[in-house]
């Protein structure tokens, strides 16, 4: 399945592609931690969407010409009694086993080999992926190649592959659903574990260590993100997940956490109390936050621009905020809810793409995530669910999954 999957990526690749042209993408490396320590690999999202492999320092070619089109995969060579203390690298054999790619190279050939492209093809254009979110961010082993390649290659025009594999990953195939699907549900039963065995004075860090608990059980090698357990007034600091405090009798805790799934995640929200039992203000700014996901959800189909979803928001909050005198004008909502209620969700947890006045399609995935942060209450209020656009809605990914006070409060009570 996985190999069919990516098969079919790359003829929507090169259907993007230009005549004369080249596409590179690296699939990255480990940092080191600590001496020879590693962090955990975790591949670049658009390399593995074209050939379904997650292993380092691997470098996939495509050339495309009026006449011709072909898919080089680079690996590492044999590493030889290094295997005996880090595993041994991929072979060739493995590597078309697992991608369905059979032009099979080696890393160590791979300048001598576009060069040799770029001159006998007359390449005018080449796909690198130019993403760079902060000025002061470490450099990408692709946005090194770029100057490289551009001080050798100055006449080829480059282009960004960030646009171009966003437009393709936006929309998400069945193979990528039946993934989160299963990333939702890790999720879901991890913040159910935590639910179920949270009480009042205990740390932060020990309800996380439940979530844990049923991801490995279900054989989850990483988090989609740092688990956020955030309760009483660090509810209200948006991406909170130090989870070092004492839970108090009478905190709300804020939970936001998410497995993956082959790369694959979840992002799923519920906000709870630590005894079990909202107080009449905790459940009517609740109430307030659920009203309005469901507000944004009914929202939800294509056509609709995506910023309206969180307009559409901001004004339901308006209106109850009104009503209980914390604000007086539209531009007061500003104190207590100051983020945007969606993003896409995919290979990454806050997925490629961009916003602006993007039109919703079938097959985005969306996360629906109102939230409010009241300090002077020491309230941190977020409710968030996954949201697939269909034709005429959306289907809720975590539908199912207790989000009521009145469920919430029944579940912690053991009427499981």
């Amino acid at each position: 399945m996985k190999k069919e999957f990516v098969t079919n990526n790359r003829k929507k690749v090169f259907k993007r592609m230009m005549n004369d042209s080249v596409l590179v993408l690296f699939n990255g490396h480990a940092p080191y931690k600590r001496g020879d320590e590693k962090y955990m690999f975790s591949p670049d999202r658009n390399f593995y969407y074209v050939t379904g492999i997650d292993r380092e320092n691997e470098i996939v070619l495509f050339t495309k010409t009026e006449t011709t089109e072909s898919v080089t995969l680079y690996i590492e060579r044999d590493n030889g009694y290094l295997a005996k203390w880090v595993g041994a690298n991929i072979t060739p054999e493995e590597a078309t086993a697992e991608s369905g790619i059979t032009d099979i190279s080696y890393t160590d050939k791979f300048r001598s080999d576009i060069a040799e492209t770029v001159f006998k093809n007359n390449i005018k254009h080449i796909y690198v992926d130019l993403e760079d979110r902060d000025w002061d961010a470490a450099e990408t082993e692709s946005l090194k190649f770029a100057y490289e390649f551009r001080k050798k290659f100055p006449a080829v025009d480059m282009i960004d592959a960030y646009q171009f594999f966003a437009g393709l990953r936006i929309i998400k195939e069945d193979y990528e659903l039946d993934l989160m699907r299963k990333a939702i549900k890790i999720t879901t039963d991890g913040i159910a574990e935590m639910m179920k065995n949270a009480h009042a004075n205990m740390y932060e860090y020990e309800i996380e260590a439940y979530f844990d608990y049923v991801l490995t059980k279900n054989g989850v090698r990483d988090k989609a993100f740092k688990t956020i357990a955030a309760s009483g007034k660090r509810g209200t600091i948006l991406h909170y997940s130090d989870n070092h405090a004492l839970a108090e009798d009478g905190d709300l805790i804020l939970i936001d956490a998410g497995a993956q799934v082959d790369w694959y995640n979840g992002d799923i929200s519920r906000t709870f109390p630590v005894n079990g039992k909202f107080t009449p203000l905790q459940k009517q700014i609740y109430d307030i936050v659920l009203s309005g996901q469901q507000k944004v959800i009914d929202t939800i189909k294509p056509g609709i621009r995506f910023s309206r979803l969180n307009e559409v928001l901001k004004e339901h909050y308006f209106e109850e905020l009104k009503k209980i005198g914390l604000v007086e004008t539209p531009e007061d909502v500003a104190k207590y809810y100051y983020h945007g209620v969606s993003h896409y969700l995919g290979a990454e947890t806050h997925d490629i793409g961009r916003y602006g006045d993007r039109i919703l399609e079938p097959g985005m995935v969306l996360t629906v995530e109102p939230g409010l942060y009241i300090e002077e209450y020491s309230i941190g209020i977020r409710i968030e669910d996954d949201a697939l656009v269909t034709d005429n809605g959306c289907e809720i990914l975590s539908e199912g999954f207790m989000k009521t006070t009145d469920e919430i409060e029944a579940f912690m009570a053991g009427g499981k």
